[in-house]
């Protein structure tokens, strides 16, 4: 059984940068792909960013892509988001999330979160 467990969020001013990490323990089955969720406040979650196993795909959010930054240690199952020019409206607890299958999004693990707070 995977277990997520996120670090790395925090207070920032816009136009900050910080970087989130994401540790999986249980195993590295459950962990083909890695990516971010996160979920504002009266809103739905919002898929960030993901990356699979060997590197060599990541996709992102269209209000992220070119300002976020999502990169993998396998050496210790770990998942890093570096994000720069941060807005106010990037302000959300962000989820961690793996999967064999990404498109199986029921046998997804999850991580309980980790808030950013961008002030402007």
């Amino acid at each position: 059984q995977v277990q997520l467990m996120e670090s790395g969020g925090g207070l920032v001013q816009a136009g900050d940068s910080l970087r989130l990490s994401c540790a999986a323990t249980g195993g590295t089955f459950g962990t083909n792909w890695m990516g971010w969720f996160r979920q504002a406040p009266g809103k739905e979650r919002e898929f960030v960013a993901r990356i699979n196993w060997r590197r060599s795909t990541s996709y992102y959010g269209d209000s992220v892509r070119g300002r976020f930054t999502i990169s993998r240690d396998n050496a210790v199952t770990t998942v890093y988001l570096q994000m720069t020019d941060l807005k106010p409206e990037d302000t959300a607890i962000y989820y961690c999330a793996s999967a064999e299958d990404w498109l199986q999004e029921n046998n997804y693990y999850w991580g309980q979160g980790t808030q950013v707070t961008v002030s402007s």
